[in-house]
């Protein structure tokens, strides 16, 4: 690793929920700097969320999340001439991202609606166990559980 890692940021709440992670979702969410386009449909979101499920948002969401975050993952590592997929475990704070990020690229990739109502699908979808991101989880963790032999290859 050259030079200094960066510092950590910290981020500011959200305004209607004061939540951190709902923020982070935001910034996740947002393009091209827009961050007002990306408030409105979080915001959106949970109040489909709150309207078709009748409970708190927040609760849906981080239920989601905590079905959706994997445990294993799989990086590249080349040993002795041959590149190995060796899992490892991930970071708490990775796997909120990763977790956000496959449920935000699966609200993505549905087909009509607006993206508020795309995302709130796939938020309800994960805290049920079911969707894409769900999905993409299960192919990560197969993809760690068959390459569990090349293990000992791992530095922590």
């Amino acid at each position: 690793m050259r030079g200094k890692p960066a510092p950590k940021r910290n981020i500011n709440p959200d305004a209607r929920y004061h939540d951190g992670e709902v923020a982070k979702l935001m910034n996740y969410l947002m393009r091209g700097g827009k961050k007002t386009v990306a408030e409105k449909i979080v915001y959106r979101c949970f109040d489909i969320v709150k309207e078709k499920t009748k409970q708190d948002p927040r609760h849906m969401f981080n239920k989601a999340l905590k079905q959706v975050s994997p445990i294993l993952e799989v990086r590249g590592r080349r040993v002795g001439g041959a590149n190995y997929q060796i899992p490892y475990p991930v970071r708490p704070e990775r796997r909120f991202a990763l977790a956000c990020h496959w449920m935000i690229d699966a609200a993505r990739a549905r087909k009509g609606h607006s993206m508020a109502e795309k995302l709130a699908a796939e938020v309800m979808d994960a805290a049920r166990g079911e969707g894409a991101a769900m999905k993409k989880k299960m192919d990560v963790q197969r993809m760690a559980e068959a390459n569990k032999a090349f293990a000992h290859f791992a530095r922590f």
